[in-house]
């Protein structure tokens, strides 16, 4: 079935709830690196790649190899992290999934975080079958809030970005999905409350979504 648009996730608290992991391999990282952390970064780098949050945010180096070294060692922790305390995926995202695999809406993984960690994910999960591609950090030159991310699902889609909908928690997400030209749901996991500014609708979980409500936004196929 041929629809009329295309499903755009953010990976980390749209998909699965993997906060408390990326903080640990963070604090896991800090003390292996003897580095100071401070208070409030992880909400304020959430959403973004590491090499924006280690060398703007954190200031621990501008030099790229030292940053990479960092940041594949980072991302190693998180993994062993998943691993060791398992991990699911967010209330109403299966369903959600269903609906959409149901009605024919092509769906791809727009994501700050790296490959190896959305696959481990989707193994974990099972949740691999409902994606057509997965666009991650070392896919694009710039990460969010910049639009790349988001703009490389929607062409390996075959999708026109204005007839794409991104589902995001962080607001670097939602910067980045109204910068690529598509519409945007917070899922308010991460900044309850309605902290998500500029979405075209929030919702707590992605099961409150129905399909007609995107076929009121985008009409149907032809």
């Amino acid at each position: 079935m041929k629809t009329s648009w295309a499903a755009v996730f953010d990976w980390d608290g749209v998909i699965l709830d993997s906060s408390r992991h990326h903080e640990e391999s963070w604090e896991r990282l800090a003390k292996e690196e003897g580095r100071i952390l401070p208070e409030g970064h992880f909400l304020k780098g959430f959403g973004r790649r590491n090499v924006e949050i280690m060398r703007d945010m954190l200031h621990w180096s501008e030099d790229p190899s030292e940053i990479r070294r960092l940041s594949l060692r980072k991302e190693e922790l998180y993994r062993e992290v998943v691993q060791d305390w398992g991990i699911e995926p967010l209330p109403g995202v299966k369903i959600w999934l269903e609906r959409l695999e149901k009605a024919g809406v092509p769906c791809g993984i727009g994501s700050s975080t790296e490959a190896k960690n959305v696959e481990l994910g989707l193994g974990m999960l099972g949740l691999g079958k409902f994606f057509q591609t997965a666009v991650t950090a070392e896919h694009v030159e710039k990460g969010k809030p910049a639009p790349d991310v988001f703009l490389e699902v929607a062409r390996r889609l075959g999708a026109d970005p204005s007839r794409c909908a991104v589902f995001e928690d962080a607001p670097a997400g939602v910067e980045a999905g109204k910068a690529a030209g598509m519409r945007v749901v917070g899922v308010s996991t991460t900044h309850p409350g309605g902290h998500l500014e500029q979405v075209d609708r929030e919702v707590q979980q992605l099961d409150e979504l129905e399909v007609e409500d995107f076929i009121l936004w985008f009409g149907r196929s032809a």
